[in-house]
């Protein structure tokens, strides 16, 4: 429920929107009021597309860097702002540009394809983007003896691997959010409520996969949500998505697998660092604004334009 506070911000916000011609992008891992109060809520595919399709004059990301960073790949005359800089990415961390140069190196005959939750420079020294919505179409896409780099998600790769035969080699990469959840957690939950399905995110360990009874991208796993006949769900991800699958079934029950045993949540610290009061002083001081050379746009832009290319 909305506090006075929270409201007036809001009616700022969306007065603010009007007058400077802006749009909100947020992903579904942010605070439900951010959620609430954007113009496309989506996964890392979607909001890509979003950002690709928008005539708005400033883009507000309410996610983290990378995201942020794409949008401006892909709008280089347009204002793209973050709420807050220091949203980043364990993932994206997890993949230095000049250590993983150095690994594409070592591996000459191999094209790469990079998950989009990596930095810019990462994605100059890909052939081609993915999403977990679309990586198996975009790992088939590629003849069967191309030989193939996957980075950054050693999970991910794992998962696709197994899905498409093929024996991709993968970056040591990994999600702090998804990587952290215990097998001992899911098996006690399925234990405690032998009812419920679970939906896991392919960012998590494989030995957490094989229990689940559905696995997909956040937007997969949403949809799976609406449309299962189950009433019950656990549920394998950051905490976020769990606002939107209450709002699209309120007679369904959806418990998140902890991290934390002071609470039932499995946040993502860099996402959550977005609030609406940030997301009103951005929007009001048009900052912080992400800045990203030319040539390092038009060479980023190459391999995500490839995917959504494939995706359409």
């Amino acid at each position: 429920m909305k506090t006075i506070s929270d409201q007036n911000i809001t009616d700022k916000i969306l007065k603010l929107k009007k007058d400077k011609n802006a749009v909100i992008l947020a992903h579904y891992y942010q605070v439900p009021e951010i959620q609430d109060i954007a113009d496309f809520i989506g996964d890392s595919l979607q909001l890509s597309q979003n950002a690709k399709d928008t005539d708005a004059d400033i883009i507000v990301f309410a996610g983290v860097h990378f995201m942020a960073e794409t949008a401006k790949i892909l709008n280089p005359n347009k204002k793209v702002l973050l709420p807050d800089l220091e949203a980043g990415c364990s993932l994206a961390d997890s993949c230095p540009p000049d250590k993983f140069k150095k690994f594409k190196e070592e591996h000459p005959l191999h094209k790469v394809i990079s998950y989009i939750n990596c930095s810019a420079q990462i994605k100059v020294l890909s052939d081609v983007i993915c999403t977990s919505s679309n990586a198996v179409k975009i790992v088939e896409s590629f003849p069967k003896d191309q030989k193939l780099i996957f980075a950054p998600d050693r999970n991910l790769g794992g998962y696709i691997n197994q899905l498409t035969g093929r024996n991709m080699v993968l970056w040591n990469g990994s999600c702090e959010v998804h990587d952290i959840i215990k097998a001992e957690e899911v098996i006690r939950l399925k234990k405690e409520h032998p009812e419920a399905k679970l939906l896991a995110h392919p960012e998590c360990k494989d030995v957490i996969l094989q229990l689940a009874d559905f696995i997909g991208s956040t937007t997969a796993l949403l949809t799976f949500s609406i449309k299962d006949k189950a009433t019950k769900f656990i549920v394998a991800t950051e905490t976020g998505i769990l606002h939107q699958m209450k709002k699209s079934s309120p007679g369904k029950e959806f418990i998140i697998v902890p991290t934390d045993e002071k609470c039932s949540c499995n946040d993502c610290p860099y996402m959550k660092l977005n609030t609406l009061e940030k997301l009103y002083l951005s929007m009001k001081n048009e900052k912080p604004e992400i800045s990203l050379p030319a040539e390092l746009i038009e060479a980023a832009r190459k391999p995500i334009l490839k995917m959504l290319e494939l995706s359409s």
